[in-house]
C-alpha cells in the first residue's frame, strides 16, 4: 500500500513521476489557508471591482455553494462590485476544463477562480489530473500572476470509504498535491458531509418527500446536493473565506511560475475552430439563432453537424494529443476513426444519460510523439449506437418518443489540441 503524504512534507514536495502520487490526509478544519488569496483581499480591502470565476460540473453549476459565495462575499463587501462568471459544464472534468479555460474563464480577468472538479475527476488517473489543473494555474498566472486560486473539493457517492480511513479521495489527493506545491488554499467540504453522517447528523440521499426527521438530508442522489446539503458546504465556506479575506492578509503580490510539478503538464492546451478543409462530406455549420446552435452557443462558437454517413473530419497536426469538443445527444450517431493510419472504433456520440443533448469530449490520442506530424481522420457510420440503456429505462414514461432516438448525427464545436494545425 503507498504510503500516506502528510500535509507538512508536501509543502516541501520536488516534482514528482505519476508512480509518487498518494493518497493524504484530510485537513482538521475542513480547509487549508496555505499562500491565502492575498491579491483578492487587497482589492477587495481598496474598494476596487472584482471578478470571482467559478470553473466545476454540475455540482458547482446548481444554484447551491456557487450562489451562495458570491452573495456572501457581496454582503461582507457592500461598497465592491462583485462579478461572477459561472463557468460550469456538468458531466465534466478537469481535462475539458483546462481546454476550455482561455475562452470561459480568462477572457473574463478574473481575481480569484474558485476550480471544482474531484467529482468529475474520480476515475481518471491522478498524474493526468494534475497535468490538466497545473495547466490552468500555469496559464492564469502567465496571463495574470496576480491571479488567486482555490480548490473545492464536494461529495460525490463513495467518498466517503477514504474518508473514514482519513484520506481524501484520490482524485481529491491529486488536487491536494498540486495546490501544497503552488501554496494554493482548498475547501475540503466534502469532509464535513462525511463527519456528519458519521456522526449520525445527516444522511447521503433520500427520496424527495421522503426526508428523515431530525437528520439533514445532504441530497437526493447521493452527489447533487439540495439546499441544506449546500449549506453544510457553506459551513466550511465563511469560515475559510472570513480567515483568508482579513485586511492584514492583503497584499499584491505575483504568484511565483515554479518548475512544474508535471513537466508535461498541459498549460498548452487550447480549443481551435474546425476548418472548411477538413470537411468532406455533407456538413452544415448550425445557426446561433435556433436550436442546438442557440443552445449551446454561450460554450461552442460554432457547431458543425453532420447526420450522413461517410462525412469525414481529417485533422492534421504536430503535437501530443487531439480531441474534439462535441455534443452527445439522443439521436447521436457513431464515428470510426483513424489515428496516424490506425483504424479504432466504434466510438458513439450516445451514453446511457442522453435523453437530452449535452457538451461533451472525445479524444483521439492523448499521448503522441510531440514533435512528429500526425493525422486523425473521423467517419460517420451507417450504423447507430445501441440505445437500450436509454429506451429501456425511459420506454414506460408517458412522454417517451422513439423517434427522439433515431438518428445518426455528430456535432463538432471544435478541435481540442495540444500542438499546432
Amino acid at each position: 500500500m503507498k504510503k500516506i503524504i502528510a500535509l507538512l512534507f508536501l509543502a516541501m514536495l520536488t516534482p514528482l513521476s505519476a508512480a509518487e502520487y498518494s493518497l493524504i490526509k484530510t485537513p482538521e478544519n475542513g480547509w487549508t489557508k496555505r499562500d491565502g488569496l492575498p491579491n483578492f483581499s487587497r482589492k477587495l480591502f481598496d474598494g476596487k471591482d472584482v471578478t470571482v470565476a467559478y470553473i466545476g460540473g454540475s455540482i458547482t453549476a446548481q444554484d447551491g455553494w456557487r450562489v451562495k459565495t458570491t452573495a456572501w462575499l457581496r454582503e461582507k463587501f457592500p461598497d465592491v462590485t462583485i462579478t461572477e462568471v459561472n463557468a460550469t459544464i456538468g458531466g465534466t472534468g478537469s481535462d475539458l476544463g483546462v481546454f476550455r479555460f482561455d475562452r470561459d474563464v480568462l477572457a473574463y480577468s478574473p481575481d480569484l477562480i474558485f476550480v471544482e472538479f474531484a467529482v468529475n475527476d474520480g476515475g481518471a488517473d491522478p498524474a493526468r489530473i494534475v497535468r490538466a489543473m497545473e495547466g490552468m494555474v500555469r496559464k492564469a498566472w502567465a496571463a495574470n500572476p496576480g491571479i488567486d486560486f482555490c480548490f473545492t473539493y464536494t461529495y460525490a457517492n463513495g467518498f466517503e470509504h477514504a474518508y473514514r480511513e482519513g484520506n481524501l479521495p484520490r482524485s481529491t489527493s491529486a488536487d491536494e498535491t498540486l495546490a501544497a506545491y503552488y501554496g494554493i488554499p482548498t475547501l475540503d467540504m466534502a469532509g464535513r458531509v462525511v463527519r456528519y453522517e458519521t456522526e449520525k447528523k445527516l444522511v447521503f440521499a433520500a427520496p424527495k418527500g421522503e426526508y428523515p426527521e431530525g437528520k439533514i438530508t445532504f441530497s437526493e442522489d447521493g452527489v447533487h446536493p439540495i439546499d441544506a446539503g449546500h449549506e453544510v458546504y457553506m459551513e466550511v465556506v465563511k469560515p475559510a473565506l472570513n480567515e483568508m479575506l482579513k485586511e492584514g492578509h492583503a497584499a499584491r503580490i505575483p504568484h511565483e511560475m515554479k518548475t512544474p510539478l508535471e513537466e508535461d503538464h498541459w498549460a498548452d492546451a487550447k480549443i481551435v475552430p474546425v476548418r472548411a478543409e477538413m470537411l468532406g462530406g455533407e456538413w452544415e455549420l448550425l445557426p446561433v439563432t435556433e436550436g442546438l446552435g442557440q443552445q449551446f452557443a454561450h460554450r461552442m462558437d460554432e457547431i458543425w453537424h453532420s447526420g450522413t454517413p461517410g462525412a469525414t473530419l481529417t485533422i492534421r497536426f504536430r503535437g501530443s494529443m487531439v480531441g474534439i469538443y462535441d455534443l452527445l445527444g439522443p439521436d447521436g450517431g457513431q464515428i470510426f476513426y483513424e489515428v496516424n493510419g490506425v483504424r479504432k472504433g466504434p466510438q458513439p456520440f450516445f451514453d446511457r444519460y442522453c435523453t437530452g443533448h449535452r457538451l461533451a469530449t472525445f479524444f483521439f490520442a492523448a499521448d503522441l510523439e510531440r514533435d512528429a506530424e500526425h493525422t486523425v481522420m473521423m467517419e460517420l457510420d451507417a450504423e447507430q449506437p445501441d440505445r437500450a440503456s436509454v429506451t429501456d429505462r425511459e420506454k414506460e414514461k408517458p412522454w417517451f418518443d422513439a423517434k427522439r432516438y433515431d438518428g445518426m448525427n455528430v456535432w463538432v464545436g471544435g478541435i481540442m489540441l495540444r500542438g499546432e494545425l
